[in-house]
């Protein structure tokens, strides 16, 4: 859930593959829960929920924890979710976007708050980092669905405004406003999606030094791994370091 960060590919070589696998399905099934709860339970009729359905599957997430999730929004009990957006500044002075998922904003900023000061950055108000972002629609598919001919003509007639070639998947950018719409498009081609979301696209990218490489990955990491934390984005770039 790392979000469009140059540092995930990285943080996969850590050696944290079962401890990461938890830590996406509890967050994977709280989004499927509030999403639910927000809106139909039926996939079909619910673009947010299908989507959080998709992206769990993608994660190779167990169809009973899927269902799990979505019998859990019928719960009257259970707290209720509020979606929260920090932002800050890291080493180097790197932007940093912070998308939370909680249900008690205050112990989520104070916890917050303690990774950007234990790492030598610093927790500012709202539009204090944003403004180094596009917020964009994005759509990411795997490179086995389909031919990168047939995708970028399929991104094009679907509406899209852009559509990336990276190593293994393909992402599909698109107005914020249009994500929803431009996804049904592509349903129509494309059965299997790795995530659907409003992302925040740095406009510039802060190259960090190599001394503070594994410093600044270890920062977003730590961030990524709260419990509340939804998406982490930041305009960090490690070049060749």
């Amino acid at each position: 859930m790392a979000g469009h960060s140059k540092w995930a590919s990285i943080k996969h070589s850590k050696g944290k593959a079962d401890k990461q696998r938890s830590n996406i399905f509890s967050k994977l099934s709280k989004e499927i829960s509030v999403a639910a709860k927000l809106g139909d339970k039926d996939p079909k009729m619910n673009p947010r929920l299908r989507s959080a359905i998709q992206s769990a599957r993608s994660a190779n997430m167990p169809k009973e924890n899927i269902e799990r999730a979505i019998d859990k929004s019928s719960n009257t009990n259970e707290n209720l979710f509020e979606n929260l957006r920090y932002e800050g500044f890291g080493p180097d002075k790197i932007a940093v976007i912070v998308e939370a998922l909680t249900d008690n904003k205050n112990r989520t900023a104070s916890n917050i708050r303690t990774i950007f000061q234990k790492n030598g950055g610093n927790l500012g108000t709202l539009g204090s980092a944003s403004h180094n972002f596009n917020q964009l629609g994005i759509i990411k598919i795997n490179k086995s669905e389909i031919s990168e001919e047939k995708m970028f003509e399929l991104a094009i007639d679907s509406g899209a405004d852009e559509c990336i070639s990276h190593d293994d998947y393909y992402e599909v950018q698109c107005a914020k406003s249009e994500i929803y719409n431009i996804k049904k498009n592509l349903e129509k081609i494309i059965l299997n999606f790795i995530s659907t979301g409003i992302e925040w696209i740095p406009l510039n990218s802060i190259q960090v030094n190599k001394d503070k490489k594994d410093s600044t990955i270890d920062f977003l990491e730590t961030l990524e791994s709260d419990d509340d934390v939804q998406n982490v984005y930041s305009n960090v770039n490690f070049g060749n370091n």
